[in-house]
């Protein structure tokens, strides 16, 4: 009998390894090849770039099956990639034209088109890079674009260090909703040349990328763009607050109020920054209410001023800009001492001394007539011995 055991035992082992081997050999017959036609188009939109590819050859066996795509981009030089798994053929994004792009894509076949493991083809590349004529000193500098009160726009540059003296540079800029890229209508010059552009009304343009070209026109060397990209609320400068007024609540504290920022942005999106100067001190305080209320350092203070400005919070944006001071606004203290040495005082001696006239000249008329007979009777005989 042990003999016949082994044999069995022997013979399911050998089968396992048989039916084992069987699924090992059948997954590495599965396979898949990479998208087809894998490209990055640029559409015009000045950063906001199209990539797209085409199914994988020979899919005849899988026709059951939910393929995806797993994609992989960044710009030339950064350290993450960024990654999408997509069942679709195509993907947008914003890139930064200034660099180049690289991407490459597989195809993934679920585990249950491939007896449970799931299965990746190779890896498709592609890479995209605009337009790098010009050397990079005569690419314009010092861009500067503000959001003035989230209502209007307005960019400014100056010229690169290797520009010559007629070149002059362009501005274009697109977000979507826009059919296509638009050239600024309305430059700021300076010697007849672009150093800036102001912006139409720019509607519904919040909350989205925001793309800029600016590129130059020279009759002597070629001249590089320039691109740019941010989302406007995050360079808003508002207006300062305004109408700030005090209101002493007892000896040590004052409560400081003021209006929100005229303006279309909404009061819950604003912080506030408050510089208190007391006597020779100054400190900073801040409040995401148009009001705070300040506890003076000393009793003894004499004078306490306020300035006050605005920026777009976190709750509405990612970054802003801080708004110019308010008019300063001042608390001086007890002024009574002073009313006391250099009014009351002075008022009261002034008016002691006509109550003391007229007493005299009431009750004692007699007295008082004596005494300015006599003062003229001295006055006379002094004039007749001068003569």
């Amino acid at each position: 009998m042990a003999p016949m055991y082994l044999d069995i035992r022997y013979l399911y082992t050998l089968l396992m390894c048989v039916a084992f081997d069987s699924a090992l050999s059948s997954d590495a017959d599965i396979k898949v090849n990479p998208p087809q036609n894998f490209e990055i188009v640029d559409p015009g939109y000045l950063g906001y770039l199209y990539l797209q590819w085409q199914p994988p050859l020979s899919l005849d066996d899988f026709k059951d099956c939910e393929i995806e795509y797993k994609l992989k981009y960044r710009n030339i030089g950064n350290k993450y990639w960024k990654t999408i798994i997509t069942k679709n053929l195509h993907y947008k994004d914003g890139f930064d034209l200034n660099k180049g792009i690289e991407a490459k894509i597989h195809t993934i076949l679920p585990g249950q088109c491939a007896n449970g493991s799931e299965i990746q083809s190779s890896w498709s590349e592609t890479t995209y890079q605009t337009s790098t004529q010009g050397n990079l000193d005569t690419k314009i500098q010092d861009m500067d674009c503000i959001y003035y009160n989230w209502q209007y726009l307005l960019c400014s540059w100056t010229a690169g260090t290797g520009a010559n003296i007629d070149t002059n540079y362009n501005l274009f800029y697109w977000y979507e909703g826009l059919n296509q890229a638009i050239q600024c209508s309305n430059y700021i010059k300076a010697n007849e040349k672009n150093i800036g552009c102001r912006f139409p009304y720019l509607e519904s343009s919040d909350y989205k990328d925001f793309y800029i070209c600016v590129n130059g026109t020279s009759e002597s060397k070629p001249i590089r763009s320039s691109y740019f990209i941010f989302q406007l609320q995050n360079i808003v400068k508002p207006l300062p607050p305004d109408f700030l007024s005090l209101t002493v609540k007892n000896s040590e504290e004052i409560n400081l109020k003021w209006n929100f920022p005229r303006g279309p942005i909404p009061g819950r999106c604003f912080v506030y920054e408050i510089e208190v100067m007391e006597d020779d001190s100054t400190k900073l305080t801040t409040s995401f209410e148009n009001q705070v209320h300040i506890i003076k350092t000393s009793n003894k203070s004499q004078q306490l001023c306020f300035l006050v400005r605005s920026k777009v919070n976190n709750y509405c944006s990612d970054d802003g800009i801080w708004s110019e001071w308010s008019e300063e606004k001042c608390w001086k203290g007890d002024t009574w001492d002073k009313t006391l040495v250099f009014f009351v005082i002075p008022f009261a001696f002034v008016a002691s001394f006509v109550l003391f006239l007229t007493c005299l000249v009431l009750h004692k008329p007699k007295a008082l007539l004596k005494v300015i007979f006599h003062t003229d009777k001295e006055v006379l005989s002094h004039q007749e011995e001068l003569y």
